[in-house]
């Protein structure tokens, strides 16, 4: 009767085991790829992430926004020639050298909101530039290796088949999990992008405040913004890197089950560390 039921256990066993596996693999390589991805993703400026997309976003940015820009631009030109009359006693003290000085700040504006595609994309280039060469530096590999997996294999078939049913049911809601931090990953890294879409789209309204003291914190701030949005990857590359180092220090074949939902915390931990990098990019760019 024990032979029997030592029989049934080892079918059990046969059947149960490679499927275990195969959830193991799958789950890690669903995380793998998507924290692979993010890499590539940060470091893709918003030119090359979809070129459709953004040559959407520029026709309606110059056929829509920016005849608004230049509206506010004259206004803000004559606001700043009407102040400088005004700070020469209407005239009465006359000097020729501030007419200059008001054509010279004009045209400067002018520039700024003609060009304003380049200006915001050259931040993105420099934030390109950071994030590719942290890239270098940072160990992103999450991956399990085949080593691993053969241990917590070796580790699984001497276990008994009830804490082999108990182990089947963890990972099975731990893949589920995991499989949910992944996407939300997914989620966190396109807001960003289309965030970053959104804010060049209203760009040459807050470039157009340039050309009058009072009104440009309008455009100072939104440059930080940029720059915030631009580093924000940087942030990310960072995020990853701790995770990778946390991932390496887990051992898989001493204890499975605790490794596992060790796994699934610092997932998560990785999905709250990349939502909270806007709030901490922007809070160090004064950019709130």
């Amino acid at each position: 009767m024990d032979r029997l039921f030592e029989q049934i256990e080892e079918h059990l066993k046969e059947l149960i085991i490679p499927y275990l596996m195969s959830c193991l693999s799958s789950m890690f390589n669903c995380v793998n790829d998507e924290v692979g991805a993010i890499a590539s993703d940060v470091a893709t400026t918003p030119s090359a992430f979809s070129p459709s997309v953004f040559n959407m976003i520029r026709n309606i940015s110059d056929t829509v926004i920016m005849p608004i820009a230049g509206i506010i631009l004259t206004f803000v030109a004559c606001y700043e020639l009407i102040q400088l009359i005004i700070s020469y006693n209407n005239l009465a003290n006359f000097e020729t050298w501030f007419i200059w000085k008001w054509v010279f700040k004009t045209a400067i504006a002018v520039e700024l909101i003609t060009h304003t595609f380049d200006f915001t994309m050259a931040v993105f280039d420099v934030a390109q530039h950071v994030i590719t060469n942290a890239g270098g530096i940072i160990s992103a590999s999450t991956a399990v290796d085949a080593s691993a997996l053969a241990s917590m294999q070796s580790t699984i078939e001497a276990m008994d088949i009830w804490s082999i049913f108990a182990l089947f049911f963890q990972v099975s809601i731990i893949m589920i999990l995991t499989q949910l931090s992944s996407k939300l990953i997914f989620v966190i890294i396109m807001v960003r992008m289309i965030e970053i879409y959104m804010y060049v789209s209203m760009a040459p309204i807050p470039f157009a405040t340039w050309g009058n003291k009072e009104h440009s914190a309008m455009g100072m701030h939104f440059v930080k913004s940029l720059f915030a949005l631009g580093f924000q990857g940087f942030l990310i590359m960072i995020c990853v890197g701790i995770y990778a180092m946390l991932i390496a220090s887990i051992s898989f074949s001493s204890d499975i089950v605790g490794s596992l939902w060790s796994v699934l915390g610092y997932t998560f931990l990785l999905g709250l560390s990349l939502f909270k990098t806007s709030t901490v990019s922007k809070a160090i760019l004064n950019a709130m």
